[in-house]
């Protein structure tokens, strides 16, 4: 831990580093005061995602809720004033972390274009939880360091920063590459977008059929659209 600790503190006190913390703060808390707002206000979260798309069903469902879906919506706002201000805001990324590792699953579970930008926002928040280690290092249960961080030797430098940075768009890249691969079949964020496999995906077609047309579950249009694609690829045989 005295490794990790004289690195956690080079970082620290690194204004680059500092900044990108800032950053991460503030897009996270502007992340959640809108939405926050729209459900307060008694509004459909993701006005324009069909109400037969997996997430679609998920958020009409949500809004049937009543006073349920307003508390989600001050929740977040609360949150979200709570991550704009530096002393607040570690109580504000306890709650936040949560949520968007909810929030997350969930995208990914119904296929979600949005699940890059969702992942992102977790990672976000988990570096915000590592920023603030110093301040939840006491409840963790790991040897403590008894050197003052002050006095240690502030070595690693530029290094530390192309490291970080270059590992950051490294994992960027990954998660947009890897998103658009994760999936042979998604719903898409409405009928037009999910019609678009069907020059390239054989039973692609019946599978837009079965969630847009006939509002059936995920899971089932899925079984259908492998069967369909089993039995052409059994007749191309």
């Amino acid at each position: 831990m005295n490794r990790f600790e004289e690195i956690y503190n080079e970082a620290k006190y690194d204004k680059w580093f500092q900044g990108f913390a800032a950053f991460c703060r503030i897009a996270l808390a502007l992340s959640f005061i809108p939405s926050g707002f729209v459900k307060i206000m008694g509004e459909r979260f993701a006005e324009g995602l069909p109400s037969n798309n997996p997430l679609g069903h998920y958020f009409d469902a949500l809004h049937q809720t009543g006073y349920y879906y307003t508390f989600i919506g001050i929740a977040q706002v609360i949150i979200g004033v709570l991550m704009l201000f530096q002393r607040t805001s570690l109580l504000g990324n306890l709650m936040y972390f949560p949520v968007i590792l909810n929030i997350c699953v969930l995208t990914y579970s119904t296929r979600f274009n949005g699940t890059r930008l969702n992942t992102m926002m977790l990672l976000a928040s988990l570096f915000l939880l590592i920023w603030d280690y110093d301040r939840l290092k006491h409840i963790l249960p790991f040897k403590k360091s008894k050197r003052n961080p002050l006095l240690l030797k502030r070595t690693l430098g530029l290094r530390l920063r192309f490291i970080f940075f270059s590992a950051s768009i490294a994992v960027l890249a990954i998660i947009i590459i890897g998103t658009s691969y994760l999936y042979e079949i998604t719903p898409g964020n409405s009928e037009a977008e999910c019609r678009n496999q069907c020059d390239k995906n054989p039973g692609a077609c019946e599978f837009c059929d079965c969630i847009y047309k006939e509002g059936k579950p995920l899971d089932t249009c899925l079984a259908a659209f492998n069967k369909v694609k089993d039995i052409r690829k059994s007749n191309a045989k």
